[in-house]
């Protein structure tokens, strides 16, 4: 049974709201499957507060909060839209909660942690430079592994120490990365040409925008750098497993600890919402005591007086 305005929705989600194809197939599939729960064909204008309700509960019995979660998302979503549009008068989802999500702290490193990480590289591995510039560039700007495999030659501006980050939802933004992240770059780009040179000795095209390469001469994928992270995590000793995006909290909180303020901190890592941003301030209590105690005029006890 298929949904009523589907085909619309996906084309509104991949085009005006910049999702992904996988995106837009999840929240496909959910609709259709609310849809087939009711058991009947009906329009949307017919679909009331029971028949959500219903659903939901159904999903509790089979799936786990955050599935819910994520399929009480997509019907939302679908329902604005069809709001917007004017084919229902009353949003049945509104008003109807979802499960509450327990907050997931992401891993992270110190600063110890985070140079052993970086040094790691040597020269007896095949990409050091490579894997070394990758791993720099991500600490110093805190760009997600999808953005960082996505990421052009052209998008880096060396005299300016700055790069061009294609985000979520089509989204730009422009991040620093700093000098000796920029040193590491420019040590790796001759090695870049040389596979881009051997690739088109072999009679194949190679990939002449990608700033990283695999040995093939195409661009490096996701997998490939969260399998070089992670075992450089491993010969450096670091207890934790480590990860691309355990680097990218590394840098917001390691910025926040610094005092920078949150909402730069949400800009540079390009999220939509400062409530996202908020989970990555999970600063120790004698961190957050002392900025306290340097920044409220009324920390201080009012017997205090400063000399």
């Amino acid at each position: 049974m298929n949904a009523p305005h589907l085909p619309a929705f996906a084309d509104w989600l991949q085009i005006e709201r910049g999702y992904s194809p996988h995106t837009v197939e999840c929240y496909s599939r959910d609709v259709i499957e609310f849809f087939q729960s009711i058991k009947k064909k009906i329009t949307t204008e017919e679909i009331s507060r029971e028949h959500v309700g219903t659903y939901i509960s159904s999903l509790y019995l089979i799936n786990t909060g955050s599935s819910v979660a994520r399929k009480m998302s997509a019907l939302r979503t679908f329902f604005r839209y069809c709001l917007r549009q004017g084919h229902i008068s009353i949003d049945p989802l509104a008003g109807i909660a979802g499960p509450k999500r327990s907050r997931h702290i992401p891993t992270y490193l110190t600063v110890d942690e985070v140079f052993s990480l970086l040094e790691e590289p040597k020269k007896k591995d095949r990409f050091f430079l490579r894997d070394k510039a990758i791993m720099e560039l991500i600490y110093s700007t805190g760009m997600r592994v999808s953005e960082t495999v996505a990421t052009d030659l052209a998008d880096a501006d060396f005299s300016a120490e700055l790069i061009k980050v294609k985000g979520k939802g089509r989204k730009e933004r422009l991040v620093p990365f700093g000098s000796t992240a920029g040193e590491t770059l420019q040590l790796w780009l001759p090695e870049r040409n040389r596979l881009i040179a051997d690739r088109i000795t072999r009679g194949d095209e190679p990939e002449r925008e990608a700033l990283f390469l695999n040995n093939r001469g195409t661009r490096l994928t996701v997998r490939s750098v969260e399998r070089m992270v992670a075992g450089y995590g491993l010969r450096a000793g670091i207890a934790v497993r480590v990860t691309p995006h355990a680097l990218r909290h590394s840098f917001a909180t390691h910025l926040l600890e610094m005092g920078m303020d949150l909402r730069m901190v949400q800009e540079l890592l390009g999220h939509a919402s400062l409530s996202t941003t908020q989970q990555y301030t999970h600063l120790n209590l004698e961190h957050l005591t002392k900025v306290y105690d340097d920044a409220h005029p009324q920390a201080k006890k009012r017997g205090d007086k400063e000399e």
